[in-house]
């Protein structure tokens, strides 16, 4: 004898119940101007919003019970992916961006990396300054902590310093820039 195999779709967290996809019997309806209507049979609210031309979404389903509204579902949907694409547009913002240094960077070098940071933070991105240290370079950290002020004096007028330099493991330290 063969079983039946029954595939069942998952629901997704941003679906929404509209119009005949509704499955209790009553719900509390609210208006599109935001005013209660009351607690009313489904075909009854489906029938107010179809008056209205309008669409009926269940906003609460589970409170008892169930909580629906009556609004344009398209307009709605499109309203809440526009707030959604613009605040990842915004999150893009803020990279953290690292430059490594050695104690003894010489000084056509750390210029090439002060127009780095420049233009990282001309972008509005963090910057992470990180100076590494091998070897007998770890018995003069304070070297690479006048670096680490050197770069902070350097880009003063376009950035401040969110984190002072911190030690950060045995072999480094670092500060982060932000701009102003």
């Amino acid at each position: 004898m063969r079983t039946k195999e029954v595939i069942t779709i998952g629901k997704k967290s941003d679906d929404v119940r509209v119009n005949e996809r509704i499955q209790s019997r009553m719900v509390r309806l609210i208006s599109g101007d935001g005013t209660q209507l009351g607690i009313l049979p489904v075909h009854e609210a489906l029938r107010v919003a179809q008056d209205e031309g309008m669409d009926l979404v269940e906003v609460a389903p589970n409170s008892d019970p169930p909580v629906c509204r009556i609004m344009d579902y398209g307009k709605f949907k499109y309203e809440t992916s526009k707030k959604v694409q613009e605040a990842r547009k915004k999150g893009k913002a803020s990279q953290l961006k690292e430059i490594k240094l050695r104690p003894h960077t010489e000084e056509h070098d750390l210029g090439f990396k002060l127009r780095n940071i420049n233009k990282f933070l001309d972008n509005k991105n963090r910057v992470k300054v990180t100076v590494f240290f091998r070897g007998r370079e770890m018995a003069h950290m304070d070297a690479g902590v006048d670096i680490l002020k050197r770069v902070a004096e350097e880009v003063s007028e376009k950035a401040s310093v969110e984190q002072e330099p911190t030690r950060e493991a045995r072999n480094r330290i670092s500060m982060v820039i932000v701009p102003k």
